[in-house]
Order: structure tokens, then C-alpha cells, then sequence
């Protein structure tokens, strides 16, 4: 098992890209990240696959900015304008302070609207789909929770900003929904991902050390989270030689219908 930082891809180039590097056909992601943002993207690789079900509740850390004085479709820096930009009528009025106030009620349990261009299924079609399509998109509120949102300096029409959120919560809807709230409008202008559960950007992998090792599994390997170290809340058992040798015995004898009954 692997991550890595990512920059300027979609989380499924991301896979592709290590499906080459790797010839392991058999990777999956542990959460989506939006096209425009960075950060960790942990991977999982090859029989490790089937643990994506213990890491899908884990909460995640960004850092960004959130640029003032107009809303887009997409919430974000990659969305159209929903009209021109207001920060020059709303600058002198837009204190740090009152960004502050503001940014107070995003915390704890709350209800969120996903944005229109998300991977929200409705009727078994992601809601970008739809936006893209022009037709309408009608998605439902969900519950996420917010453990932090602190704002940093407003930089001119920006606020920099860090944030911790429940898993499938949108960080972008917080961004328009601020805007909203303080009647300028508001987008994402920047996305940074610092940790998704156990995984943190400090150990994450930028994708040319493992372009670098491409063939080299032996070195790709050695990037990798040592298998031992996950799930450390679940029990485990370390055996020897000669119970592991026992053990790959019975489980085969098992599969062939053998054993049945018998103590070891």
C-alpha cells in the first residue's frame, strides 16, 4: 500500500498512471479529490484492495483559500461566474472579523448541500453529468460533520483557511455557502488535502519518486505503508514459522473440503 501527492489530475489518472508504474492491475483510491486540488491520495494496491471498506468514515484535513465577491457553478476556482465581481463594492466592509462570525456556525453536525457538479448520484447519474447536460439536478441534504474551520489572514478578497471534515462532506459547499452568508458571494480558489484518516502529507509520495522507480519493485515496495501498521484498532496474532506454515495448511485443506472436523 502506497500514496501519493497529486497535482493537476483526476484521482482516476492518478490510477492509471500508477497501474503503468506498478503493472498491478488491481488499484483503487481512498476518496476522491477534486480536479483542481492537491495533497494526499492514498492508493491501494494489488490484495490490499479489499481493505478500502475499513477506511471509507475516516475524516479528512485541508488547507486552502476561499476568494470573496462572486459565487460559481461549481464552487470552486474552475466553475463560470455566477455574475461579476463584487469585492470592490464589499471590500472596505469585509473585516477578518466579520469573516470570522460567519465561518462560527460551520462546526459540528450540520446539514450540507452537495454542489451540482459532484458525485452525488441521483437515479444512478452523477450529479456533474446532469450539470454538464444542462438539466436539472435536485439533490438532498447530508449530515457531515465539521470538527474545524479556522480562518487565517484575508489577503485582499481571499482568506486562507484550514479545515477538518467528516468523510463525503464538501469543502467547496462551505466556501459558497460562507458567500452566501455574507452576501458577496464566495468560491473555492484553492484545495490542499493534509490528511485523510491515517494518512498524512508528510509522508506522502510525490509522483516522480515513483516514476523513478518504475520496475523496481523491490524499491516501490519499500515506499509503501507497511502493511502491519494498518487497522491498528483491530486485533491481530504474530505467529512463527511453523504456525503460519499450520495454518496455510488447514485453510488450503479447508478449500478443498479436507480438515473438516479435525483439531490441529
Amino acid at each position: 500500500m502506497l500514496w501519493t501527492s497529486r497535482a493537476a489530475w483526476t484521482s482516476h489518472d492518478v490510477v492509471g498512471k500508477l497501474r503503468r508504474i506498478t503493472s498491478e492491475k488491481s488499484i483503487g483510491h481512498l476518496g476522491t479529490l477534486d480536479p483542481m486540488a492537491t495533497g494526499v491520495l492514498p492508493l491501494l494496491l494489488g490484495k490490499y484492495t479489499r481493505l478500502a471498506q475499513y477506511f471509507s468514515s475516516a475524516e479528512k484535513s485541508y488547507t486552502g483559500a476561499i476568494r470573496f465577491g462572486f459565487a460559481t457553478d461549481t464552487y470552486d476556482a474552475e466553475g463560470v461566474a455566477d455574475g461579476p465581481d463584487r469585492w470592490p463594492e464589499v471590500c472596505a466592509a469585509m473585516t477578518r472579523d466579520r469573516v470570522l462570525a460567519a465561518a462560527a456556525r460551520f462546526h459540528g453536525e450540520m446539514e450540507q448541500m452537495p454542489p451540482p457538479y459532484s458525485a452525488k448520484k441521483i437515479a444512478g447519474t452523477p450529479a456533474y453529468k446532469l450539470a454538464r447536460a444542462g438539466k436539472p439536478v435536485e439533490l438532498k441534504t447530508a449530515s457531515v460533520r465539521i470538527d474545524s474551520f479556522e480562518i487565517g489572514g484575508l489577503d485582499g478578497a481571499e482568506a486562507a483557511f484550514a479545515m477538518t471534515i467528516s468523510a463525503g462532506g464538501y469543502v467547496r459547499s462551505v466556501a459558497h455557502e460562507l458567500g452566501q452568508d455574507l452576501g458577496c458571494g464566495a468560491h473555492l480558489s484553492a484545495l490542499r488535502r493534509t490528511r485523510a484518516g491515517a494518512f498524512t502529507i508528510g509522508e506522502a509520495h510525490a509522483f516522480g519518486e515513483l516514476e523513478a522507480l518504475a520496475g523496481n519493485a523491490e524499491g516501490l515496495e519499500c515506499l509503501c505503508v507497511h502493511p502491519r501498521t494498518l487497522l491498528p484498532e483491530m486485533p491481530s496474532v504474530t505467529g512463527d514459522a511453523m504456525v503460519l506454515g499450520r495454518l496455510r495448511k488447514w485453510r488450503a485443506g479447508q478449500s478443498a473440503g479436507v480438515f473438516r472436523g479435525r483439531r490441529w
